[in-house]
Order: structure tokens, then sequence, then C-alpha cells
């Protein structure tokens, strides 16, 4: 797991900031399907009714793809939220796109992956964010037994959880993130989102999520 620029990990943390993609509630915390108590919420998703981040984010997402994955033969997104933010990468290097499901669609083909599948095509992957890289790595799992050769992925935003990296790497996938939880506090504390009071509070999540607030 690895940050695609250090200067651009900061801008698009202030820009999911402004736009509040992210939202900061250490003393009213967010809870997480798995539980967890949450000072973070990031929904990535709201940067797609915001032109001028949209297209901040596409021309990175398309940057890193081109310096990191330069045999790319496709863009596959990971429903849902990384389909949209695929789509638009495809489109912007012509490529071919395809999606894959969390689960089989329930009737017709049954499909887990929809687009063309093409065994032996070397094929990209975009999330919107990585949290422990579960649902991502199944993603990219349900490709490889479709025939395609998965080259990597890439994403907007990771919270840089340690079995998160640990889980990538288990797994031989390398992930390009745009930007990520470190730096984005510096970026929360200079636009006053947060102050230096909270700021140890929320370090501490990052290191102990499941126990943080308990």
């Amino acid at each position: 797991m690895k940050i695609f620029d250090p200067k651009i990990a900061s801008a698009v943390a202030q820009r999911l900031l402004e736009i509040e993609a992210i939202r900061l509630q250490p003393t009213k915390p967010f809870t997480w399907a798995s539980g967890w108590k949450s000072p973070i919420y990031c929904d990535n998703r709201l940067s797609l009714s915001y032109p001028a981040v949209r297209s901040f984010i596409k021309h990175y997402l398309q940057d890193a793809i081109q310096k990191n994955f330069a045999n790319i033969e496709a863009v596959a997104g990971v429903a849902t939220a990384g389909i949209p933010q695929g789509a638009l990468l495809a489109d912007a290097m012509n490529l071919p796109f395809l999606y894959v499901r969390s689960s089989p669609k329930g009737h017709g083909m049954e499909n887990m992956i929809e687009g063309k599948v093409t065994p032996g095509q070397k094929v990209v992957v975009v999330e919107d964010l990585v949290s422990t890289g579960g649902s991502s790595l199944k993603a990219v799992t349900d490709l490889k037994a479709a025939g395609f050769e998965v080259l990597g992925m890439v994403a907007i935003f990771t919270y840089g959880f340690e079995l998160a990296a640990e889980n990538f790497e288990k797994a031989g996938v390398e992930l390009v993130c745009l930007s990520d939880y470190s730096s984005m506090l510096p970026q929360a504390i200079a636009n006053n989102y947060i102050d230096q009071n909270t700021l140890a509070s929320l370090q501490e999540w990052r290191k102990n999520p499941g126990a943080w607030g308990k």
C-alpha cells in the first residue's frame, strides 16, 4: 500500500473536507456496520456532485494508473461506490469498463461481473475508499476467478489501517491511494475542522479502531 504523491494527498484531503465528503465528529462518533465507533465518516460519492473536485480526482487517479500500471487494458470498478469513479476513468483513458458486484445478480444471467469478460485482459481495479480491504480484495478474487490479470488497485482514500496493509500484502495486490488519514489530519487542523486538543484522540483511533471509544 502506498500514497501516490504526498502533495496530491494533502490536496485531495483538503477538497474532501471542504465538500464534507469527510466528516470528523470525535465527540459524536459514527457507528460502522462492524460495530466500531469512529470519529470519521468518509463518503467520496459526494465528490461526484462537485465537477471541479470530480475532475481533480479523476485526473490524479489516471496519473496514478499511468505511472504504476502502464500495461492496463481495462478498468474495473467495485460496487457500488467504485462504479462511477471507474466509469469516469475508463472514459478518460478510452478503455473498456466493467464492474464487480458484491454478490451475484439474483436473476437473469446471475452475473458477478458486469461488462465483457475477457480472460487474460490486464485490469486495474478502482475503489473510492479502503478500510480493512476485505470487500476490495474480494473483487480482485472474483476478477481473477473470471480469468482477468489484475495489475493492482487505485483508490481515492484509505484510513491506513495496518490490517489493510497486511491484507493487501498477503494477497499480493499493489494498492495506490491518492490520500489517507495521516495526510488528512494536518489539513483538518490547518482549516479548523479540528483543534490540537482532539488530535491525539483521532490519532489513537487509527491505531486501535476496534477499542476506541469504549
